[in-house]
């Protein structure tokens, strides 16, 4: 049930669930060195930063599969950003 919840915050609000992450557990200060680091990914690239936190492990950082669960988090940001771009242009056209 949990598990679920995490996955609906995270969807629909990704800063929210940084910001969770954040106080409930420790993920972020052990996946990241520095809180400017964090707070970058927090501002700009929310998904990344959540997937980068989600996906690493504390002895041997991110490898494998969580390279693809990370770079997928930057299209979905990549994503968010353009399509808000192409929304007005078409809202303009009109």
């Amino acid at each position: 049930m949990g598990c679920c919840a995490g996955v609906l915050v995270l969807g629909g609000a990704p800063r929210l669930a940084l910001f969770l992450l954040w106080i409930f557990t420790d993920r972020l200060t052990i996946a990241f060195d520095s809180f400017i680091l964090g707070l970058l990914g927090f501002l700009f690239l929310p998904y990344t930063t959540v997937f980068y936190a989600l996906a690493y492990a504390p002895v041997g950082g991110v490898s494998g599969f969580g390279w693809f669960i990370v770079i997928l988090g930057f299209v979905i940001d990549l994503g968010s950003y353009t399509s808000g771009g192409y929304a007005n242009r078409q809202r303009a056209a009109v």
